[in-house]
């Protein structure tokens, strides 16, 4: 059983052991939202399927129906805010029955953009009560490294299952939550984006520039090494600790701009035997649709 990490060749051996088993390819571009699934059907894991972050990894953004009546499809309301709301843990267990996964498999998930994206699917699975999901180190790149077969194109419908919710293995927290914990040493707020978009330098996605106050910044893609995979565990402790410079390493509560791209963090703190602190899933998108919450900026 992989619960954090699974490399080429670990996923090699599942394969060839005929161990129940399913990889997820969950590449995208934010700029082009359909970008991932090209790069997919260009080339992919033979046998993977594909999680697009919008529509598999997303609620739906909705207004009320003609009249203000929410339809069924509209009350099924997402468990955060955002760019990307959470989907509830029942409509997301409807997609991963749809398409073949249950709770006997182990997942593997992937992406060929630092595991920007897979993050989310191992953390939505965590957050469903499956253990066994793990994120290809290195991603596609380490995969073809390896000498690991690709292809292209669509894969066959897989056979509808009945994947069975299993209680949070992964805390969530709200913006109630953040709020109310604010300036408070029991809360430390880690932002997963870029410096300039965590100093509010700049803003390419949501309305407002800048971040929570007394939030502290590590960018994602620093939980890697230059060959694309995760930092040894000691040395993503030792990062950490220096960025928490002395707070309780339970107190984080990790967040970034849709809760998408916190979730290298949020595992690397776990690799580094810090233990799994909450996702902000609303993350800077939902904190900063209100005007009445406060920003910081530099």
């Amino acid at each position: 059983m992989y619960t954090t990490l699974i490399s080429a060749e670990q996923l090699q051996a599942l394969q060839q052991a005929g161990q129940p088993l399913m990889v997820f390819d969950c590449s995208f571009d934010l700029m082009q939202p359909e970008a991932g699934h090209h790069q997919y059907l260009a080339s992919h894991i033979p046998g993977a399927v594909y999680a697009h972050l919008d529509t598999a990894l997303s609620a739906k953004h909705g207004a009320p129906g003609a009249g203000g009546v929410l339809t069924a499809h509209e009350a099924d309301t997402p468990a955060s805010g955002g760019r990307h709301p959470l989907p509830n843990r029942e409509r997301f267990a409807v997609w991963l029955s749809s398409v073949g996964f249950d709770n006997a498999m182990q997942a593997v998930v992937y992406d060929r953009n630092g595991a920007n994206f897979c993050g989310r699917l191992w953390w939505m699975l965590q957050w469903a009560g499956h253990a066994n999901v793990a994120v290809l180190d290195g991603g596609l790149q380490a995969w073809a490294a390896a000498g690991g077969p690709t292809t292209s194109g669509e894969e066959p419908a897989h056979f509808q299952s009945n994947f069975t919710l299993g209680p949070a293995r992964v805390p969530l927290a709200t913006t109630t939550r953040v709020l109310a914990q604010l300036g408070q040493p029991g809360q430390t707020v880690v932002d997963a984006r870029a410096a300039p978009r965590f100093k509010g330098e700049v803003e390419p996605l949501d309305p407002v520039a800048g971040h929570i106050p007394g939030a502290l910044n590590r960018p994602f893609n620093q939980n890697l090494g230059p060959d694309g995979k995760f930092k040894p565990p000691q040395q993503l402790k030792a990062e950490f600790e220096a960025l928490l410079a002395g707070r309780d390493p339970a107190t984080v509560v990790h967040h970034c701009g849709s809760g998408v791209s916190a979730v290298p963090n949020l595992l690397a703190m776990a690799l580094a035997g810090l233990g799994t602190t909450p996702l902000y899933a609303g993350s800077w998108s939902e904190w900063c649709s209100d005007p009445a919450r406060p920003v910081e900026r530099g």
